[in-house]
């Protein structure tokens, strides 16, 4: 597991830089998983990346499985970018005002440890629910899960391991998720598409769901 972790980690920082912060949570019964917090810059100012490291160490395991392999079965590490925004509401570029979006650490730990504590298999199309903001004031609840290979590419194993999948994580608000349980991913996708809809914008509202 660690020698997994640790290409995990190089594949990260060769393709987002080196972390500026990253923090570590154990829950019980589980191994460790860290938050790493990435900087980088855009056409449109700064962009917060938060990548998981510790949800690859083991396959995902499908619960009705009689027997778990400890080699073969799908490996992922868990994304999610955001703006990051001044106290005033503005975006800043200013490492002071980072907001409280550092305060997803802690769901996002939950979030990786699912498979080892829930035996959640994580997969694109898939909801994630926190069951309470993902930090103090934010609008969204859960996230959805999207498809790899954009952000960072997937990492190839030795046989018999499958490949580590770094699936990018989209946070919805509560009626969008409400709304996706109804129609589906590709549908909700294709609304925020339509809209233009900044999914990175911690302060966004919910995108128009009727017409």
């Amino acid at each position: 597991m660690n020698r997994v972790l640790e290409l995990v980690e190089a594949r990260l920082v060769s393709e987002l830089g080196e972390p500026d912060a990253r923090a570590a949570v154990t829950f019980l019964g589980t191994e460790r998983i860290e938050v790493l917090r990435f900087t980088a810059d855009s056409a449109e100012g700064p962009v917060l990346r938060y990548a998981t490291l510790g949800m690859s160490g083991a396959p995902m395991t499908d619960p009705t499985a009689a027997l778990a392999d400890p080699d073969r079965g799908p490996r992922a590490e868990l994304l999610l970018s955001v703006r990051p925004l001044s106290r005033s509401g503005a975006r800043s570029a200013t490492s002071e005002d980072v907001p409280d979006t550092d305060k997803l650490l802690r769901p996002l730990a939950v979030l990786a440890a699912s498979p080892q504590v829930e035996g959640v298999v994580v997969a694109p199309g898939a909801s994630l629910d926190v069951g309470e903001p993902l930090w103090p004031g934010a609008p969204f609840t859960s996230v959805l899960v999207a498809e790899s290979g954009g952000l960072v590419t997937d990492l190839e194993l030795e046989e018999p391991h499958d490949p580590v999948r770094f699936l990018p994580l989209l946070p919805m608000t509560p009626n969008e998720a409400a709304w996706k349980r109804v129609h589906g991913a590709q549908a909700l996708e294709e609304r925020w598409l339509a809209e233009g809809t900044d999914l990175r914008d911690p302060a966004r509202r919910s995108v128009p769901l009727t017409g």
